[in-house]
């Protein structure tokens, strides 16, 4: 557990490298604090540009700092596990934010070391939710200061199972109309990731497919969630066992997935961002079926409203799924072209049992 004194606090933000986008440091740091705009602080655990999970947030928290007034700087950790830890003891020490916004299961202890010994400041975690009973040694003021929110991506999972189900069993596919099995590439297996997987396998029995159709393979290994040459080795071999399409859960690494349904002139469903418009290359794009949205963004635009009305709920953790708009697919005009009438309405009305309750997706937590 990281433990900061006074002498850390007085090290520079700078003391290890990190990448600062949007906002600014230094001096103007002063000059933002007497603008009197609350000041965001993003501190990534890896990098902007994955097209998923971290460029959602980015985009949510932009849109706060246009929409909202607030004025926003992003730290970016990279890769490399060791530099997280003191990444984020010199992001919290560092005079030059109101919030610390961070996510992912990986920082939780981070926070919640951090946020007591800042009281004086506000901490948002997304995708994970920090230990406000204290019981694992962390958050020793039960994290009064910390607002965490956490998504149903079972129901995502559920959405994107029943429509591969769907697009197998109809031939819909054009070109991989002989494929009778589909693909689900997790980063690694830990319960906001098997939430996903979970999902996926309820949601394409409840469409009439058999599990053993459904081929799971964990990227794992050092970088799980940054590691596009192992997603592509990963997907090509599904590929190679029969998968109409693969649905990659895995950060960075799903970039490689794209580049091998180009090869294999198969198909992919994108995650967390709409992934035809977030891809450049073209052919890339024309694999992706429909993106299933845990919509980050959405999750903290929405908590930077409520905080700039004074509503927003610190000391407790949200949980949004696709009743309050946090989960979801893409419904474009690339979708229509791919997706017969008849199953869209099917997977409409599929999410809309989702929503008001009547089905109850399972969960891996």
């Amino acid at each position: 557990m990281m433990r900061i004194g006074r002498s850390a606090a007085l090290v520079a933000a700078g003391a290890i490298a990190l990448t600062a986008c949007g906002g600014s440091g230094g001096d103007e740091d002063s000059g933002a604090a007497a603008s009197g705009k609350p000041r965001i602080k993003l501190v990534i655990n890896g990098g902007l540009g994955d097209k998923s999970f971290f460029d959602s947030a980015y985009e949510g928290l932009k849109k706060a700092e246009k929409d909202l007034g607030y004025e926003l700087k992003v730290v970016e950790l990279g890769s490399d596990r060791t530099k997280w830890e003191p990444g984020f003891e010199d992001a919290a020490s560092a005079d030059d934010y109101d919030i610390l916004a961070a996510g992912t299961f990986e920082v939780t202890d981070y926070i919640g070391e951090l946020a007591p010994q800042f009281p004086d400041k506000k901490f948002w975690l997304f995708d994970a939710p920090v230990d406000y009973t204290g019981k694992n040694g962390t958050c020793s003021n039960k994290c009064e200061n910390v607002y965490s929110v956490t998504f149903k991506q079972n129901e995502g999972g559920y959405l994107a199972g029943f429509l591969a189900e769907k697009l197998v069993a109809e031939k819909s596919l054009k070109g991989a109309e002989s494929q009778k099995k589909v693909g689900v590439m997790p980063g690694v297996k830990i319960p906001v990731i098997e939430d996903f997987v979970v999902g996926f396998k309820a949601g394409f029995k409840e469409a009439g497919g058999r599990n053993s159709d459904v081929l799971v393979q964990y990227v794992g290994g050092d970088k799980p969630f940054g590691d596009p040459a192992k997603g592509k080795e990963i997907s090509t071999a599904m590929y190679g066992q029969g998968a109409a399409l693969v649905w990659p859960v895995a950060g960075l690494s799903g970039l490689g997935t794209f580049e091998s349904a180009v090869s294999a002139e198969r198909y992919t469903f994108g995650v967390d961002s709409d992934q035809y418009q977030t891809l450049t290359d073209q052919a890339q794009k024309d694999t992706v079926v429909t993106s299933i949205l845990k919509n980050v963004g959405n999750a903290l635009y929405k908590a930077a409203q409520d905080d700039r009305k004074d509503s927003l709920k610190y000391g407790a953790v949200d949980t949004v799924g696709l009743a309050d708009d946090a989960v979801g697919y893409v419904d474009d005009d690339h979708f229509k072209e791919l997706v017969p009438e008849k199953t869209r309405t099917e997977l409409q009305e599929a999410a809309d049992k989702v929503k008001s309750g009547s089905v109850t997706v399972p969960s891996a937590f």
